[in-house]
This record gives C-alpha cells, structure tokens and sequence, in this order.
C-alpha cells in the first residue's frame, strides 16, 4: 500500500491526485520556499547522495536515481524532486494540446505482485500549461538542482503521418527547459502509437528534431533519447538502434510498460488493458537493456526503468549496461525510503 497510509485505501488515480496536491504545495513557487523545500527533504528522510556525480550532455546528475515520466506529467511539482534525493526527474509524457486521456478507471493496482497495471493514454494539460509551469519554476532559481528530462508525445487524434510533428512542437517549446527530450512511442495505451515504434517511424520524428532549433538549458542544445517498449524482439532493437544513430539520437530509456502478464496472470485484474509496470517487469526490460547495450556499444547513452525496486534491481541495471535509472511503480507503493534504500546500496557496492 501506498507508504502514506490512507492514500493506499484510494482510489489509485484520487491517490496520486492527493500526492501530487500534497508536493505541489510543498514546493511550489511561493514565499518560504527554500524552507519548504528543506522540510520536504527532512520530512522524506532523504538521504544526500551517496554516489559520485555523474556528468552527462554538459549537466551534472547529483546521483544516477531518476524519477520516470508518468508521475508528474503536467510539471505540478517540479522542484519537490531533488528534495525527496533523486539524481535527476522526468515529466511529461506532454502533448501539444490538452487531452483528457482514456476513460476511468484508468489504474489497477496488483498489490500482491507490487505492481500495476495503466491505460491512462497521455492525459495531459498540453504543452502550453507545462510550460507555464516550468518558467514559473524557472523563475524561483531552483529549477537546476537537478537536470530535467521532458518526455513528448502525439496527441491521441493526430495521424501517425502527421505524428512528428506534434514531437516537434512540444519539444521546441520545453527544450529551454530540457537536460534531454524523450520520444515516447512506446505506451500501449494511445491507439496505433506503437506503430510508430520502428525504423521509419523513429527515422521521422527524430529528423524533424535533429533539424529544429532545441535550445536547452546552459546555452547547450537536449539530448534526444527515445524511449522503447520491452515488447520489441531483438532483432528489432538493432534496427532501432541503427535509426537512432543515423538521425544523432543520444540514446533511448529501456523500457515502458508491457502488454504481456508475467507472473501476474492469476490475479484478478490481470486481464484489464493496459501496460503492465513493476516487478513482473523487470525481467523482460533488463533483457531489452543488454539488447540495446549489445547493439549500441559505448555510443548510446541508456536509462534503464521498468520493475526496479530496490538496490539489488538497480545494481542488476547497471551491471546489464545502464548509464542512469528510473523508478516509478515502486516509488508509489513505497515512497521517498525506496530513493535512499537504492542510494545506499549503490554506495555500498558501487558499479
């Protein structure tokens, strides 16, 4: 259950709602604020880095621990991040309009499996609110404690055809933002997106966004990484592979959430749609991660995500190729202790 108590007895989208309510009043630009911000932290227990700083696409990452896209979709609550001791936060997936997403109930939990399963399908307040948001945080002076990754995506009516060029609006307006941008074509819950998810389809957002004029933050331009499903075949991430580094891709995030049921298939909600996250994840995206490392070899810069939930799981990582790591699912059923158990266990046998 949720590590706020009551939360857990929620409804899972009223319960994130709640959190996220919860955070952006802690740390939302307002008087007191560096205060707030310095209560969160203690409030949290989080931990000061226990890694070496790592330093990538001109930015340092205070601690490889990131928080994955999905949770602070609309830039709610930017700045609380670096508080709660993660290295670096991803928000989004935004898209160029607003959109509600897909009907509700949108999110099961599987507690006996600590995981869930998702069909949100891009609910976002579109790239003009967001950006609202960020100048706001930007503006406090704040908003660098730690770098900022933008997950983009289409809007749920735009043709795949046309789809690059909702990639491109979105991130041409947040890229001042930006340490790095993220395609996402790889939710299941956006009809035909996955589609998108191959040599062609990458080949065409990302030349769109190679050719526009990204101006991110210290006068250097985003890196553009990719973000994959763990229900591609092998073969398929070579291919994918090859197309990122024709079009200058930085690298990819392995992985988003499954269609399949590992271990999970006995549970009673195992037969809703959507994408699948959490421990029974972790084994086909750790798979997806050394597939990418074997294809890619040093030239790619890659985020594992996708079931892990503690040190063990992030060391696993790490050690199958990852640069970086995100945490999502289990950060929901466990709260600010899971960024220092990982902080911690990463100091005492460092990659």
């Amino acid at each position: 259950m949720s590590p706020l108590g009551v939360l857990g007895s929620l409804d899972p989208e009223r319960a994130h709602r709640t959190a996220m309510l919860a955070l952006k009043l802690a740390a939302g630009p307002g008087p007191f604020l560096t205060h707030r911000l310095r209560l969160l932290g203690r409030a949290a227990g989080a931990a000061a880095p226990c890694e070496q700083p790592t330093r990538l696409w001109g930015a340092n990452f205070p601690n490889r621990l990131g928080l994955a896209a999905g949770l602070d979709k609309d830039a709610e609550a930017v700045l609380a991040w670096a508080s709660l001791g993660f290295g670096f936060a991803e928000i989004g997936t935004v898209t160029p309009r607003p959109q509600g997403g897909n009907p509700r109930p949108r999110i099961f939990r599987i507690p006996e499996h600590a995981a869930l399963i998702n069909r949100m399908g891009f609910p976002s307040a579109g790239k003009d609110a967001v950006e609202a948001r960020l100048a706001a945080a930007a503006a406090t002076g704040m908003l660098d404690r730690i770098p900022l990754g933008v997950n983009v995506g289409k809007n749920r009516d735009t043709a795949n055809e046309q789809a690059w060029r909702d990639y491109l609006a979105v991130a041409r307006q947040l890229s001042g933002y930006a340490t790095y941008v993220c395609v996402n074509v790889s939710s299941p819950n956006t009809p035909g997106l996955r589609d998108l998810e191959s040599p062609t389809g990458i080949r065409s957002i990302l030349a769109a966004l190679a050719d526009a004029d990204l101006q991110g933050r210290w006068a250097r331009r985003p890196a553009v990484l990719v973000k994959i499903s763990p229900d591609v075949a092998e073969a398929g991430l070579e291919r994918l592979v090859d197309a990122a580094l024709a079009e200058g891709a930085a690298g990819f995030i392995a992985t988003n959430t499954t269609v399949a049921r590992p271990a999970v298939s006995s549970a009673p909600l195992a037969a809703e749609q959507g994408g699948l996250s959490g421990p029974p994840l972790a084994a086909a995206a750790t798979s997806a991660l050394a597939g990418l490392r074997r294809a890619a070899g040093n030239r790619l810069v890659l985020i594992g995500a996708g079931g892990i939930d503690g040190a063990f799981e992030a060391r696993r990582r790490l050690q199958a190729g990852a640069d970086l790591l995100q945490v999502y699912t289990a950060f929901t059923y466990e709260g600010p202790r899971l960024v220092r158990e990982i902080a911690a266990g990463l100091q005492r046998r460092p990659h």
